[in-house]
């Protein structure tokens, strides 16, 4: 099994790459999550997922670990395969299907491509308990340039805080006192809360 892959980037499209690395090229399937991120890069890294099988070899890369980790848990559950598990990624951020199954929200993964109302239920109850007892990654919600807002539940994520009651608090914070620091935010929040 392969852990990660660095090269250079030799052509990319929204669905696949092409990193040279020692002199091979190697075609690596990626989300639009993943396309997103390697733009205007020619130096990468990516982890892997290799799908071995009767009648294919694929390579799937990941710009994170916490999309490679997502997409892992998403084919483990029956009926969703690695195009299925790449197009859920490509519709919505790793940090968003999570929320989705641990809170439990049939519609918004019904919303994918692909994805239908049971077939959206076994995820969830296949995954909750699973996605529910891992550490949280802080990547899942951070991205780069955030704003203030995200690097605050970020934070109280990070600390434990269930996403939905913290976010009901930062705005509270955030309508009262625009122009406060996220480092007070979090204090204000860590006594509401």
């Amino acid at each position: 099994m392969f852990e990660y892959i660095k090269g250079h980037i030799i052509e990319s499209s929204p669905a696949h790459c092409i990193v040279e690395n020692n002199g091979m090229g190697y075609f690596i399937n990626i989300s639009l999550n993943t396309y997103t991120k390697l733009q205007n890069q020619k130096e990468i890294q990516l982890f892997l997922y290799e799908q071995i099988r009767e009648d294919a070899h694929n390579l799937y890369g990941f710009y994170e670990k916490t999309e490679r980790n997502i997409f892992v848990h998403l084919i483990s559950v029956s009926g969703i395969g690695a195009n299925t598990a790449r197009m859920m990624l490509s519709s919505m951020s790793p940090g968003e299907i999570h929320d989705a199954i641990t809170s439990g929200n049939v519609n918004l993964l019904k919303g994918i491509k692909g994805i239908g109302a049971k077939t959206a239920q076994r995820v969830i109850v296949d995954l909750t308990d699973k996605l529910g007892k891992e550490p949280v990654d802080q990547k899942i919600f951070v991205e780069p340039n955030n704003t203030l807002k995200e690097e605050a539940l970020s934070a109280l994520v990070m600390l434990g805080f269930v996403k939905n009651s913290a976010q009901k608090v930062v705005d509270k914070i955030l309508s009262a006192e625009p122009g406060i620091k996220v480092e007070e935010v979090i204090k204000k929040a860590l006594k509401m809360l």
